[in-house]
């Protein structure tokens, strides 16, 4: 599923969106946008004063969360995040240009107070509240910070965010303030915290793991989980009574699980409210459905194909992972994915930074598609033809490659199939249900080449330490089980950097080592085209920016 990320979250795995084969229709296609991630968001901008009191958002989900704890292992994708978006605090909002701002629903203010040791003092809105009435203290984020650090392997955590460099969280002036002191530095202090839980469900590693896997025990938003229907597919929210923040416009929002090939008939039905749209004829039939407009802004998001590189692996030889990514035709899969969508369709080159984004350059020259060089790599590696397919030490060349159960993932693994045919390497394609795709077949490892998507956000350094380092007892975020006591130094020092010119200078080095590893490849970077009700205002394509959900709504 695509998602606009949210503001300082790290990178989110979202499970489905790849390509669609461009074929004929009888309407003209909509004229290409720009997938360069730019300042500006489209979501139909109105006053509250224009939009009725009331109404249901109908938003769909790619897969049923397995946890409603989004920092748990099981949690830490996009439709989790998805979910919890207007019902838990984060500490900042973004604006188009992704320029942060202290969410001052949560915080009366949050500020850096020391460098030498860093530290940051957080204080909170004396009016938050979690949703049974309990203040929002200084023990919510320091009991998170605790959970997170991993001092203790048994919470098992989808990204450290930077809480093993810190040394206390501390209660301030009252019970309001939280100072949290950093025993290193931490380049990418403003991305802690977001999303914040109660101390209830990370007190403890059993709360950790389990309390918010069926439902969600306590909010903070301007929504709150008002059911949970699992024969139908179904999460409602509603409005939170205790919420102190200015009221929501809508009634209620409401999540259904949908296969992405229904995403389009349930726009065209008016059965959802907003869907992303990937491929031509899927653009092209939602810009005609009655009374819906499309909405586009480039996102972080970007898609790509992850090998499992992990010890005793067939793919655990770098060498071996970088000649078949020069076998692959990027540019033929991002035109299949984007010609009529965007202009100038082209791969995205770094694992880091999205085109448009600061920090952006083009590293990618280890993997230029080269088959030729390929098949000869392959040969010097020991990997000689027998027949159709490559053999070395009696091992067949053959891969699993994993995807979402959708048509477009399958058709771009459909090209990969026939890159990789072309140099002697066999592919399967194996398709998932949305549900089980990272739970059942990624996490545990069970691939060759995994393929998924990338939601990022306006800090995107942070998602080094997440997803590139290497750690065989706490993998976070590294499907590939792939990295380097130098890459992991490198990454060390690239998040500690305080300095943003030099940790942009480091990140690259850091992508650079990435690709020299043959970690994975990617595709393209989403360009934030979406079917949306034409009168739902605030709403739409975002981008950078965060939602604000109390703002949200229809127009009279």
């Amino acid at each position: 599923m695509r998602i606009r990320s949210l503001g300082t979250r790290f990178a989110i795995p979202c499970v489905a969106v790849g390509v669609i084969l461009a074929g004929c229709s009888d309407t003209a296609a909509p004229p290409p946008g720009s997938a360069v991630v730019g300042t500006t968001s489209d979501i139909n901008p109105h006053d509250v004063a224009d939009l009725r009191d009331g109404g249901t958002l109908r938003l769909p989900l790619s897969g049923f969360p397995q946890t409603f704890n989004f920092l748990q292992i099981d949690g830490g994708n996009s439709d989790t995040a998805d979910v919890i978006d207007s019902i838990l605090p984060s500490p900042y909002t973004a604006d188009a240009a992704g320029v942060l701002t202290v969410n001052e629903n949560y915080f009366s203010s949050i500020e850096l107070t020391g460098t030498n040791p860093q530290q940051v003092t957080y204080t909170i809105n004396p009016k938050a509240v979690w949703s049974d009435g309990t203040p929002i203290t200084w023990e919510d984020l320091r009991s998170q910070a605790n959970a997170l650090s991993g001092a203790d392997p048994a919470y098992l955590v989808s990204s450290r965010s930077g809480f093993d460099k810190v040394a206390a969280v501390e209660r301030g002036v009252d019970d309001r303030q939280a100072v949290v002191t950093f025993r290193e530095n931490y380049g990418q202090w403003q991305g802690q915290f977001s999303p914040l839980y109660p101390k209830a469900t990370t007190e403890s590693a059993a709360a950790f793991n389990d309390r918010d896997r069926d439902n969600l025990a306590y909010s903070a938003g301007p929504f709150q989980i008002a059911s949970i229907d699992r024969s139908q597919n179904r999460i409602t929210l509603s409005r939170n009574p205790k919420w102190w923040g200015p009221a929501p416009k809508l009634d209620a929002i409401v999540y259904s699980v949908l296969d992405a090939s229904a995403w389009l008939p349930a726009i065209q039905n008016n059965e959802l409210d907003r869907a992303y749209m990937s491929g031509l004829e899927n653009v092209t039939a939602a810009k005609q459905a009655a009374g819906v407009v499309l909405r586009r802004t480039p996102e972080p998001t970007w898609s790509h194909m992850t090998f499992n590189g992990a010890p005793g692996s067939l793919l655990e030889d770098p060498e071996l992972r970088i000649a078949l990514s020069k076998a692959i035709d990027r540019q033929g899969i991002v035109n299949a994915a984007q010609n009529g969508i965007v202009e100038h369709p082209r791969p995205l080159n770094n694992h880091v930074f999205v085109n448009g984004q600061k920090g952006f350059q083009d590293n990618a020259a280890p993997i230029t598609f080269d088959p030729d060089a390929a098949a000869r790599m392959l040969d010097e590696l020991g990997w000689k033809l027998e027949g159709d397919v490559r053999v070395k030490d009696g091992k067949r060349l053959e891969l699993r490659n994993v995807m979402y159960q959708q048509d477009q993932w399958v058709q771009t693994a459909q090209i990969l199939q026939q890159n990789l045919a072309r140099v002697g390497v066999k592919v399967n394609i194996q398709t998932i249900p949305g549900s089980g795709l990272f739970k059942n077949v990624i996490d545990p490892g069970n691939f060759e080449i995994a393929n998924f998507t990338w939601s990022g956000s306006t800090l995107p350094i942070g998602a080094l330490r997440q997803i590139y380092y290497y750690d065989p007892n706490d993998l976070q975020g590294n499907k590939a089980r792939i990295g380097s006591p130098e890459l992991n130094a490198l990454i060390e020092q690239t998040i500690a950097e305080v300095n943003p010119d030099k940790a942009i200078e480091l990140a690259n080095k850091c992508d650079k080592m990435i690709w020299e590893e043959g970690y994975s490849v990617p595709l393209h970077q989403a360009s934030g085209t979406y079917a949306v009700r034409a009168d739902l205002a605030n709403f739409g394509a975002f981008g950078l920016a965060s939602i604000d959900y109390t703002k949200v709504g229809f127009l009279k």
